[in-house]
């Protein structure tokens, strides 16, 4: 994450922790649980509020967290009741650990040159039959707003991303954003499994 875009969550955690709590995620929920095991452990992967982290971790499952910004850590810390990490997606090196990795809305502000290095920190934490959710904004270019960098995929940017490393989207499919007044924003997501090489 740049350090534009850290300072921009860093300046506003609180409004931005406010205006994603309440967001309704019951439909991609319904899209990855059913690959998690049952009870299994679940990183929020750049979790921001911990909205999505503390779903899963009133389903039972075992959960962590971790962000970026030093500021949304603190308060998603407070929100889920346990600590969080204050870490990027290059420092994740982890192997075998996970049972889901969500990475909702997240590695969007990872510069796209850096994306390939990330999902093989994604793949060597997933455990054997694990599955990682991912959503970008739907587009195919890297881009500033708001204060804010951020990389777009749409459907081919991801399988070309995906093709030098052992995962695979078993799913992708659009989405629209679920704030108010953001109707207009597409998302792409996609659910993705570590293809094992015989």
């Amino acid at each position: 994450m740049s350090n534009t875009t850290l300072t921009y969550y860093n300046q506003n955690a609180k409004a931005f922790s406010d205006s994603t709590l309440n967001v309704d995620m019951s439909a991609l929920y319904a899209e990855f649980l059913p690959h998690v095991a049952q009870h299994g452990s679940i990183l929020d992967a750049g979790c921001g509020s911990a909205r999505d982290a503390a779903f899963f971790k009133a389903q039972g499952f075992t959960v962590s967290a971790f962000d970026a910004s030093p500021k949304l850590a603190e308060l998603a810390s407070s929100y889920l009741q346990q600590p969080v990490a204050v870490k990027t997606f290059q420092q994740l090196n982890c192997v075998n650990k996970y049972d889901g990795i969500w990475c909702c809305a997240s590695l969007l502000h990872v510069p796209k040159a850096e994306l390939p290095e990330v999902f093989l920190n994604l793949q060597n934490a997933l455990k054997p039959n694990g599955v990682l959710y991912v959503s970008f904004k739907y587009g195919d270019t890297e881009r500033v707003h708001n204060g804010r960098e951020f990389t777009d995929l749409n459907e081919n940017a991801l399988t070309h991303l995906l093709s030098n490393t052992q995962l695979k989207a078993i799913k992708q499919w659009q989405s629209v954003d679920q704030r108010p007044e953001r109707e207009s924003e597409v998302w792409l997501n996609a659910l993705i499994k570590v293809v094992h090489v015989l």
